[in-house]
């Protein structure tokens, strides 16, 4: 089993087809017994994706709203959610500053730096960072984060 810390850019990616979905598919499948970890503004995110994916053409309507109730569906059952606190926020504020980054990236890698700070306090296996953000991975390795960019698995 290993942990996984997803952003939305690599989540987008199991339910809209594009480079790094079959490697996606093959983490978050249920069978495949890891833990899948996003942060709650994630589902904002990945709906607006998939939504603007449908007004841009590239996803039939039929085929967005069944993804969209996938998406949902699944961040009840196979996601663990990491809300966004004050503690995260004033880190995501810093780290942002730090690295340059958007504000919801900023978020993204402060609930993984947390998260990982739990897990490895606990003697647990560190979490991997889960991005297709070139930028955003180079930052999450600066914080001293293992970082994954699914645009690298065809």
């Amino acid at each position: 089993m290993a942990v996984y810390m997803m952003d939305s850019s690599a989540i987008v990616k199991r339910y809209a087809s594009e480079i790094g979905s079959a490697w996606i598919m093959g983490i978050t499948d249920p069978a495949a017994g890891n833990e899948i970890w996003v942060v709650r503004i994630t589902a904002v995110e990945v709906v607006s994706a998939l939504a603007r994916r449908v007004r841009g053409g590239s996803i039939d309507p039929v085929d967005g709203d069944v993804a969209i109730a996938l998406f949902k569906n699944d961040l009840q059952d196979e996601y663990q959610i990491i809300e966004v606190t004050e503690a995260l926020v004033d880190r995501a504020m810093a780290l942002a500053e730090k690295h340059v980054l958007r504000g919801y990236d900023a978020v993204q890698l402060a609930a993984a730096f947390e998260l990982n700070a739990i897990l490895t306090a606990s003697g647990l296996v560190a979490l991997t960072f889960v991005a297709a953000d070139a930028a955003l991975n180079a930052a999450a390795v600066a914080e001293g984060l293992k970082s994954d960019d699914p645009n690298s698995h065809p």
